[in-house]
């Protein structure tokens, strides 16, 4: 893997897309995670003190001061390449957002940030520096001490919640297709819960739910279970019953014993 950062590194420099002032450039997503496959992206995050003089056409507003990151992207090894530009400055509000005050303050916090915001974080907690690593280091550290996790958690228990009382109501009415859909939604809700409060964040992003149960490995439920249930492997069309009610007594004993 060592090689392979330092290629990263190489074209990027040779294509002159680090930034003069960089402060770190991050390797994330499922490249950083090892989980690529043969089609997969190269994705990076580069961080500077001053913006990116990139087209405004590849630009995303964010509700931040400085208002914009920028992207570029390219094709080389027969894989895509993209480049998330970001300012140190915009890190230290979002990481602001996410502050124990503001949970506190609302514990329905997850509106607070953007996906890309959101995704910053997430990706921060597991991404491989190519360069900075110090200053990954102090924001891995500021991270962790923040309410994130919490955040997270408790978002995606209350979405689960707000599934479970659908698909309940929804059998009650005798509305069963809805049911299971709703049973469904719980269901990942509840184990995104689960794998958030374990680090493993990527809620954004369902394909990588199965990598992300086996980096977490929880107690209290095994990974034939949960992968039996994610397939529905078990249900019968002529008796939905039995797989919403399974799915959805999980996702209140998963409620009740995640801590956010």
């Amino acid at each position: 893997m060592g090689t392979e950062l330092g290629k990263f590194l190489d074209v990027l420099d040779q294509r002159s897309l680090v930034p003069l002032d960089c402060k770190a450039v991050l390797l994330v997503g499922s490249a950083a995670r090892g989980w690529t496959n043969v089609r997969s992206d190269y994705d990076f995050y580069l961080v500077s003190g001053t913006p990116w003089p990139g087209d405004d056409r590849d630009s995303i507003r964010l509700p931040l001061d400085s208002p914009t990151i920028q992207t570029e992207a390219f094709y080389a090894d027969g894989r895509r390449w993209e480049m998330t530009y970001w300012l140190d400055d915009q890190i230290d509000q979002i990481l602001a957002k996410v502050s124990w005050v503001e949970f506190e303050r609302d514990r329905a916090a997850g509106q607070m940030l953007v996906s890309h915001e959101q995704a910053f974080l997430e990706r921060l907690a597991n991404c491989v520096p190519l360069a900075g690593e110090e200053w990954v280091s102090r924001r891995k550290q500021e991270l962790d001490s923040s309410a994130f996790r919490s955040l997270v958690v408790a978002r995606s228990l209350a979405a689960a919640d707000d599934a479970v009382e659908d698909a309940l109501g929804q059998v009650e009415s005798g509305q069963m297709e809805s049911a299971v859909l709703s049973a469904r939604k719980a269901f990942g809700h509840a184990i995104d819960a689960l794998l958030e409060q374990h680090g493993q964040y990527g809620s954004y992003s369902p394909k990588w739910r199965p990598h992300r149960f086996r980096a977490a490995m929880p107690s209290g439920i095994s990974f034939a279970r949960y992968w039996r249930l994610e397939t529905m492997r078990t249900f019968d069309e002529k008796c939905p019953s039995d797989w919403i009610n399974e799915v959805l007594t999980l996702c209140q004993d998963i409620s009740l014993k995640v801590e956010v």
